[in-house]
């Protein structure tokens, strides 16, 4: 990850890009990092609820690991150009969405995540079946989904822009076209050697 990219993080509505491991992701030309974060620290509170009390009997320890190394090994980023999560322990499951397939973005958060500041982030794209990508346990949710929606706003007027320009271009092209056409109908309307076979053609009729 380049330090460039992580400059364009806020340090606001992220961890620190510093203590993130980014080294999975690959940014295309262009594109740079909007928001970047693992779940919150304080969503690991349950797992310490539950786990620390049964560690006494070993069964916790197991909790408490495993809670730990989903929470270390998870990211989510917002870039300019689409959504990136990743996930898992031993392997690697990493998905992608670009901004021109999301259809709805909605937040939640329990009261234990109201408390603490932290909440899930659901994302649905068109064509698609209920959640395609969730946030999960993200600081500030609310922000990031405002985020998300004002990333997909400038993505459709881009669209709708460049879409524009080209109605115009094809336009100009039409009417040059019809110009064209026209001068060509009008200079054949004139053509003088046109017109004196025609009339040579006429006066050899009147003379039969």
């Amino acid at each position: 990850m380049s330090n460039t990219a992580l400059q364009d993080t806020p340090k606001r509505d992220s961890a620190d890009t510093a203590d993130l491991d980014l080294e999975w992701l690959t940014l295309e030309d262009g594109e740079s990092i909007q928001w970047a974060s693992t779940p919150h620290k304080y969503s690991l509170v349950p797992a310490f609820i539950i786990g620390i009390p049964l560690s006494l009997v070993l069964i916790g320890i197991p909790i408490l690991v495993t809670s730990y190394l989903q929470y270390t090994n998870t990211n989510y980023v917002v870039t300019n150009r689409g959504l990136y999560s990743k996930r898992g322990i031993l392997s690697r499951d990493v998905q992608q969405i670009g901004f021109e397939k999301i259809q709805n973005i909605s937040y939640s958060q329990s009261a234990l995540g109201s408390s603490f500041g932290y909440g899930s982030v659901d994302v649905s794209t068109a064509g698609g079946s209920g959640v395609e990508l969730k946030f999960r346990s993200i600081p500030d949710p609310a922000s990031v989904q405002e985020l998300i929606a004002r990333e997909v706003d400038n993505r459709e007027q881009s669209n709708g822009t460049e879409e524009a320009d080209t109605s115009d271009v094809l336009d100009e092209i039409l009417h040059e076209l019809q110009a064209i056409r026209q001068e060509l109908a009008d200079n054949d309307g004139n053509d003088p050697v046109g017109g004196e076979q025609h009339s040579s053609d006429r006066t050899a009729s009147e003379e039969r």
